[in-house]
């Protein structure tokens, strides 16, 4: 059975941004009162699978953005793998890993207009 088509991933709230000196290697949060800049990243958390199935899954969501040379990093962030993409790259990103058979959990507001 193929996992990455029961993937389910939620973006972190958290803006980050390379380390000093650790570009592709390293991030950092950025603080909320900094303006965000073109380097500004955001994280892909896998909601499921997780564990030790996490890291290749995430591999292969990273290998599906580079196919479409959509520059990504898989990296650990809060003791989980996460997938950081720039920022202007988030919607292109999102897209192809719903294409990819990826479900990405949206947030919502509990205020129900009807």
């Amino acid at each position: 059975m193929n996992t990455i088509q029961l993937s389910i991933v939620h973006r972190l709230p958290q803006s980050y941004r390379w380390s000093a000196g650790f570009a592709g290697s390293r991030v950092e949060p950025i603080p909320q009162n900094d303006n965000a800049d073109d380097d500004c990243l955001v994280a892909l958390k896998l909601l499921s699978p997780d564990g030790d199935t996490a890291w290749p899954v995430m591999q292969k969501l990273s290998q599906a953005l580079t196919d479409i040379e959509l520059p990504s990093s898989v990296l650990e962030c809060e003791g989980e793998p996460c997938l950081f993409v720039n920022m202007q790259d988030e919607f292109a990103a999102t897209c192809r890993l719903k294409n990819f058979g990826v479900a990405i959990a949206e947030p919502f507001s509990g205020n129900n207009p009807f």
